[in-house]
């Protein structure tokens, strides 16, 4: 029996961590959308604009029985780089925050524990930046954002930039992936 639980997480572009995650064992669904704002029902022209407040998140079902919190928050936390403020690449602004909102106290807890590893081992030479934040309403993103990379594989910023993402994922973290 499927033991579901859900995690809410920012990294940028929402296309490459919802690329990613989709392709986790235990995943049941993943929904892009918005969180962390003041605006109600932002549309994805509004977040653009970083007026808002919200960043783009995904927001995860997954079965803990087959990838547990801290599993997922490690390979969140190592796919994209949680240390640049408000930006990843070339996608710079609020909207692209690294961000974890957290549904409980374990989850902030797991959470400030996952940071706090990734920073004593100095993978990435410079602190951790990730908000870590209670979550507030969740807004999913319009139609066409949703499972964006497998219906888009060709078009030029999932080619160069998630598809990346992608295979550095399943280079990494080969056990915790599905296989393809």
């Amino acid at each position: 029996m499927k033991q579901v639980a859900i995690a809410t997480l920012g990294g940028g572009c929402f296309w490459c961590v919802e690329a990613v995650v989709q392709r986790l064992r235990g995943v049941v669904s993943v929904t892009s959308g918005y969180t962390g704002g003041e605006t109600e029902n932002p549309s994805y022209k509004e977040i653009c604009t970083g007026a808002t407040g919200h960043a783009e998140v995904v927001q995860i079902e997954f079965d803990e029985k087959l990838i547990d919190y801290r599993q997922l928050l490690t390979v969140f936390m190592l796919t994209h780089d949680p240390t640049t403020l408000n930006r990843q690449g070339n996608d710079v602004g609020t909207q692209y925050r690294s961000a974890i909102y957290y549904h409980d106290e374990q989850q902030q807890t797991i959470a400030k524990e996952v940071i706090e590893d990734i920073d004593k081992s100095e993978v990435y030479g410079s602190p951790v930046v990730t908000e870590i934040s209670p979550l507030g309403v969740f807004y999913a993103a319009e139609s066409y954002h949703q499972n964006y990379f497998n219906q888009n594989p060709s078009q030029q910023y999932c080619m160069f930039v998630v598809g990346e993402k992608v295979a550095k994922a399943r280079a990494k973290f080969s056990d915790l992936m599905i296989a393809e």
